[in-house]
């Protein structure tokens, strides 16, 4: 099943951060230090192949040669059970109190806004990370010293026990103000956000079978290259390297941060194994309970999710709207496509009364819409497929039991090289046209057992004439198996809020587990998002 991953229970931060060189690469000292990220060691016949040394030459070609290097020789496990005791002890509190000091941030104060994070390897990070910053054209490491950590009452380790990194978090000034904006960290699992929102839903740069009977793998994050921006308002640049036992990657980020923050990504997948389950686009999140699905809820809050639903462009250009769930049993959707336009996990309630949660605001937990571009190497990886949401029953909130990713039908021959590209907006939710949208799903028990009542709010100027009166509605309510209760089906006109409330119910009967899908129309043209769900008891 999918490994769990943080859900940071911090809000953003602000404030202003000075330059220290004190973590690059200049003495042997630290070039010990250095060698520590490099990955561990491996029998001489089956050595991974050398990261750059410091002031190697770097270039766009740079990491998919490593990419190339790495997926044409047999996969090279790291070890993972060097960390100092020190730290891989500490509980996730702990863990998160460790922080560069503010002095300490890499380009902290500069120009152009960006300022890095190195994370230790502690807590379940215990993968490790090379990181290099690519300065004129050059690479160089960076190096770790405890000096320059507030170590939140941790015991550090000394600069020549170097504990390696797990990965990367980034500040950027959006606007005037400040605030993290980038993580990435734990396999190959990255998180963005727009301006004012906090990091919510976790997005993932390969995914290989998942939920899978043969059991899922996890591509893993083995170096980042952050190119330095060299003007204010340009974009910040990642180079990636990722391995696996099926393939080797490389991915390059080109991050804008903004109001929605927009991620253009390009990557380049070489094979050492036929891959027959491969997610692209790949995104978690949280849904622990909300108005329709209150499951075991024995809460003071009204909601707890950081995102409600999912949202599809397909091929045909239909709009797609699916309320996520968490379920009894596993559940897994898919919904066959070709030339998918869009899809992504969407946080659409952004009002905090909708959650009523004190401690974090899920109403400021961005949104992940991706767009698929170009493929090469294998025909199809963006063509015939389908988008797979995976609903996992789950009692925490900290559990990201909402997993969707784009499935290609086509399967990666081994010893293939593959060039990908897609785009990733993180914040508010894209814009769906003139059609009215799904503004809430409500649902609770019907007249008789075991009848169940639901509530489907459908909201846009489009349903209504510029007098305030609703146009000619035709309602298309499916069911199956199950049927919809003859008569029960009503419809509530909110004018001033140009919103149709449709109410109806539905008997199961004996089935367990049930596929909706409703939507308005008028004069036999859809007018509406399409609302799907899956009732299971």
């Amino acid at each position: 099943m999918t490994q769990p991953t943080d859900f940071p229970r911090h809000a953003d931060s602000a404030g202003r951060t000075g330059l220290s060189r004190r973590q690059l690469i200049g003495t042997a000292a630290a070039a010990g230090a250095a060698a520590a990220m490099l990955p561990g060691a491996a029998p001489a016949q089956e050595a991974a192949p050398a990261l750059p040394a410091a002031g190697a030459p770097f270039s766009d070609a740079t990491v998919p040669d490593l990419a190339r290097a790495f997926g044409n020789r047999p996969f090279v496990a790291r070890p993972t059970d060097d960390v100092p005791e020190s730290l891989k002890s500490l509980s996730r509190e702990q863990y998160e109190a460790i922080r560069i000091r503010p002095n300490d941030l890499i380009w902290g104060g500069e120009p152009h806004g960006f300022a890095l994070e190195p994370l230790l390897r502690g807590f379940y990070y215990t993968d490790r990370v090379a990181l290099f910053l690519v300065e004129d054209g050059v690479v160089r490491p960076v190096g770790y010293d405890p000096v320059g950590y507030d170590s939140g009452g941790a015991a550090l380790p000394e600069a020549a026990k170097a504990p390696g990194f797990s990965g990367l978090r980034i500040r950027a000034k959006i606007g005037e103000a400040h605030q993290d904006f980038a993580i990435l960290q734990g396999a190959c699992f990255f998180r963005l956000a727009g301006r004012g929102q906090i990091l919510g839903v976790n997005g993932r740069a390969l995914m290989l079978r998942p939920a899978d009977a043969r059991g899922e793998e996890f591509p893993r994050w083995r170096a980042l290259f952050i190119e330095r921006p060299k003007t204010p308002g340009a974009p910040l640049v990642i180079h990636a390297l990722i391995d696996s036992e099926s393939l080797a990657a490389a991915f390059r980020l080109e991050l804008t941060p903004g109001e929605t923050t927009n991620a253009a990504i390009t990557a380049t997948l070489v094979t050492r194994k036929q891959i027959d389950h491969l997610g692209l686009g790949g995104m978690q999140a949280p849904f622990l309970f909300g108005p329709h699905d209150r499951r075991g809820a024995d809460d003071a809050r009204a909601a707890a999710y950081a995102a409600g639903g999912l949202q599809i462009r397909n091929g045909g250009g239909e709009a797609i709207w699916r309320p996520v769930r968490n379920p009894e049993t596993l559940q897994i959707s898919s919904f066959v496509d070709a030339g998918p336009k869009g899809f992504g996990l969407i946080q659409r309630d952004r009002e905090f009364e909708t959650f009523e949660d004190d401690a974090h605001p899920w109403e400021r937990c961005p949104s992940l819409w991706v767009e698929p571009g170009e493929a090469t190497g294998v025909e199809g990886l963006w063509g015939e497929g389908a988008v797979t949401l995976i609903e996992i029953p789950s009692d925490a909130e900290i559990n990201e039991n909402v997993i969707a990713y784009w499935r290609p039908k086509a399967s990666l021959p081994a010893g293939t090289e593959i060039r990908l590209a897609y785009r990733q907006g993180w914040g508010r939710e894209p814009e769906i046209g003139p059609i009215a949208r799904i503004a809430g799903t409500r649902s609770g028990r019907g007249s008789a057992d075991p009848r169940r009542l639901f509530l489907v709010d459908f909201a846009g100027d489009g349903l209504f004439t510029p007098e305030g009166q609703a146009v000619p509605l035709e309602t298309v309510l499916i069911a199956g198996p199950g049927k919809i209760v003859e008569g029960a089906t009503r419809w509530y006109m909110r004018p001033e809020r140009r919103t149709v409330r449709v109410a109806f119910e539905l008997d199961p009967g004996n089935a367990k587990a049930c596929e909706l899908r409703l939507a308005l129309k008028t004069q036999g043209r859809q007018i509406t998002e399409t609302w799907l769900y899956r009732w299971t008891p």
